[in-house]
């Protein structure tokens, strides 16, 4: 099983867009992997179930940093490194779904009780997130390279 394989199939087991994305990703990187799950634990679902940015996209922010970010003051080439490659990432991302948004990728606000009941009603985290999840993980590959 390749990482976007490991990542969808993550989620699909139970843990979070974000937990997938950081608990596949952060161990080559240095990140312990309980520790990867503890620290994105509370991404999923836009922020915690606010419907705000992808848990699957946040999850790839965090990865993006355990890279490439800064670890001294100074060192802005590397903060600037991290930046563009995040940039670059929301562009892949928002090019293949139109957003990076979790209220707008799944068409309904699961910050409400109604939303977060419309989404289960139609199946969304299963038949929508595992794609959002899968293309996080292509772009991070790409962008890893």
């Amino acid at each position: 099983m390749n990482r976007v394989e490991r990542a969808v199939s993550c989620f699909k087991e139970g843990f979070s867009c974000s937990q997938a994305m950081l608990s596949t990703y952060g161990p080559q990187l240095g990140l312990n992997h309980e520790l990867a799950l503890k620290v994105s634990g509370a991404f999923g679902g836009g922020m915690a179930r606010m419907g705000e940015t992808c848990g699957a996209v946040t999850g790839a922010f965090m990865v993006i940093g355990l890279k490439h970010g800064k670890t001294k003051i100074e060192d802005k080439q590397a903060k600037e490194k991290t930046y563009s490659l995040v940039r670059e990432f929301v562009d892949r991302f928002k090019s293949r779904n139109g957003s990076i948004v979790c209220r707008e990728l799944l068409g309904c606000d699961i910050s409400t009780p109604e939303g977060s009941d419309l989404a289960k009603e139609k199946n969304l985290f299963t038949t929508l997130c595992p794609k959002f999840v899968q293309d996080a993980a292509e772009i991070i590959e790409q962008i890893l390279e």
